[in-house]
C-alpha cells in the first residue's frame, strides 16, 4: 500500500507542475459555469439540475484529456520499463495512477461547490439531490478515469488514447439516448448500460445499490483490462 501512496503522490503532483491541469480545470469551470448560469434564471428554480444534466457529457471529454498521458507518455519515452524495475507491482502502478486521477476529478469539482452555496442564498435549495449529485459525480468521474486509464495503456500516442477514451465515455453517456432505434426487447438491458441513466438516478438523491454496482463494475472491468494490456506489453 505504501507504493500505491507513493505513486499517487507523484502522479497527483505531476498534474500541477505543468499548465495542463490548470487549463483543464479552467475550461471545465468556464463551460459548466456558462451553461449553468445562462439558463439558471430562465427556470427561476433553486436547483442544480442543469449542472448535473450536463456533467456526464462534459466528463466524456475532460476526463480522457486528464488520463491520456498516464501510461501513454511513459510507454512512449520508456520510463515505464524503468518503473517496473522498482519494487512495485502492476496493481501498485495502476491503483496509484487511478487514485491520482480520481483525486484530480474531485479537485476539479471542488470549486463548483460555489454553485449550490450561491443558489442557497437565492432560494430554498434542497441539499439532498445536491449531495447525491456530487456523490454520483465522483462515481461517474472514477468510472471514466478508469476507462481513460485503459485507453492510455493501449497505445503510446496520447492523442489516440484521448480519442479512444472519449469514444468509450461518450458511448456510455449516450447509449440510453439512442434506444428508439433498437428493438423493444433490448431496451431494459441497454438502458442499464448507460452511465448517464445511473448517474441521473443518484443525482436525484436516491442512492441505489444497483447504480453503485454499475459504476464499480465499470471501474473493475477497466482496471482489469488495463492490467491485461500492461502485461501484454511487458
Amino acid at each position: 500500500m505504501r507504493q500505491v501512496i507513493h505513486i499517487f503522490i507523484k502522479e497527483f503532483r505531476g498534474y500541477f507542475v505543468t499548465p495542463i491541469a490548470y487549463i483543464v480545470i479552467s475550461i471545465f469551470l468556464i463551460v459548466t459555469g456558462w451553461f449553468f448560469f445562462s439558463t439558471f434564471f430562465l427556470f427561476n428554480q433553486a436547483s442544480l439540475r442543469n449542472f448535473f444534466d450536463l456533467l456526464p457529457l462534459i466528463f466524456s471529454f475532460i476526463i480522457p484529456a486528464v488520463t491520456m498521458r498516464l501510461f501513454s507518455e511513459e510507454l512512449n519515452v520508456g520510463s515505464y520499463e524503468i518503473l517496473l524495475t522498482l519494487p512495485v507491482t502492476y496493481h501498485d502502478v495502476i491503483l496509484g495512477k487511478f487514485i491520482a486521477a480520481v483525486a484530480f476529478v474531485a479537485a476539479m469539482l471542488a470549486p463548483t461547490l460555489a454553485y449550490p452555496i450561491s443558489i442557497s442564498f437565492l432560494g430554498n435549495l434542497d441539499w439532498g439531490p445536491v449531495a447525491g449529485g456530487y456523490i454520483g459525480a465522483i462515481f461517474l468521474g472514477a468510472s471514466y478515469a478508469a476507462v481513460g486509464l485503459l485507453a492510455s495503456s493501449l497505445t503510446r500516442n496520447q492523442i489516440i488514447a484521448f480519442i479512444i477514451g472519449t469514444a468509450i465515455c461518450i458511448s456510455l453517456t449516450l447509449i440510453d439516448k439512442m434506444l428508439f432505434f433498437l428493438p423493444r426487447t433490448l431496451l431494459p438491458f441497454l438502458e442499464y448500460l448507460g452511465a448517464d441513466f445511473h448517474f441521473q438516478n443518484i443525482s436525484k438523491g436516491i442512492i441505489d445499490s444497483r447504480d453503485l454496482l454499475y459504476f464499480l463494475s465499470i471501474i473493475f472491468i477497466s482496471l482489469y483490462g488495463t492490467h491485461l494490456a500492461l502485461q501484454e506489453k511487458n
